[in-house]
């Protein structure tokens, strides 16, 4: 099998699976992109491959602070964390818990346990979890705006913002992702299933020579290789609650 570098080489690739060019596959050209476009979602949502974890930094606006929050970009499908704002634990102040302790009880890291000064940290980080609390968001993929809870005077125009959240593994980027063997076996599920419909309608025709259509043959073993396929990538995949803000 010769790589496949694009969208419509994938789509060639599964229609020669099902049979073709040897057999006739009844599905529309635009059926396939459907297929192939619901395929991807599917991956993407459930497959670990599908996305990966990245630290997105988005420069504020002064449009931004005005509306109280950020359009994220399309490919985003999660936000699970955003980096505090004026953390107290930061390491640009001279008064600052870190500095202290690393100033007054660390005098060399050779001959000094870390352990209390690891202890001090975890208590600190404690108290200001209590006192403070997470910085609250909202997030909906759909609208693609991230809200946050927070008190926007702490943000200027310029300010950097660390988002923690998943993109999807676009395949048009990263061709090797067109040559995973599930997503494949999935479109061509899907593909196959489209196909079975279709002939489905015309059920117990009979054509020259004797011959008749069973698309609720090809419909039921494409919708039995599909439920497979999903329980496949269910059972290896993320928990969902981890992509979602």
């Amino acid at each position: 099998m010769a790589w496949i570098n694009n969208r419509d080489e994938f789509k060639a690739y599964c229609l020669r699976k099902l049979g073709a060019p040897v057999i006739e596959i009844n599905v529309d050209d635009d059926q396939v992109e459907d297929r192939v476009t619901e395929a991807l979602n599917f991956y993407w949502d459930y497959h670990f491959d599908g996305m990966e974890k990245v630290y997105y930094k988005y420069e504020v606006t002064q449009t931004d602070i005005y509306n109280r929050y950020i359009t994220m970009p399309d490919n985003i499908r999660g936000v699970v964390n955003l980096f505090p704002v004026g953390q107290s634990l930061n390491t640009n102040n001279l008064f600052n818990i870190r500095y202290q302790i690393a100033l007054n009880d660390l005098y060399t890291l050779t001959s000094v346990s870390m352990v209390p000064y690891y202890m001090a940290l975890q208590h600190v980080q404690f108290l200001e979890q209590i006192l403070v609390g997470m910085q609250p968001f909202r997030y909906n993929r759909i609208i693609n705006k991230l809200y946050l809870d927070m008190d926007w005077s702490l943000v200027n125009e310029g300010d950097y913002l660390i988002i923690e959240a998943y993109q999807v593994i676009d395949p048009n980027v990263y061709t090797k992702g067109y040559n995973e063997r599930l997503l494949q076996n999935y479109a061509t599920a899907l593909i196959k299933e489209q196909w079975g419909a279709n002939l489905s309608k015309f059920s117990g025709m009979q054509l020259p020579g004797g011959v008749t259509f069973n698309g609720d043959k090809i419909l039921s073993d494409a919708v039995a290789e599909r439920k497979e396929l999903e329980k496949v990538i269910y059972d290896s995949s993320l928990p969902i609650a981890d992509m979602i803000g």
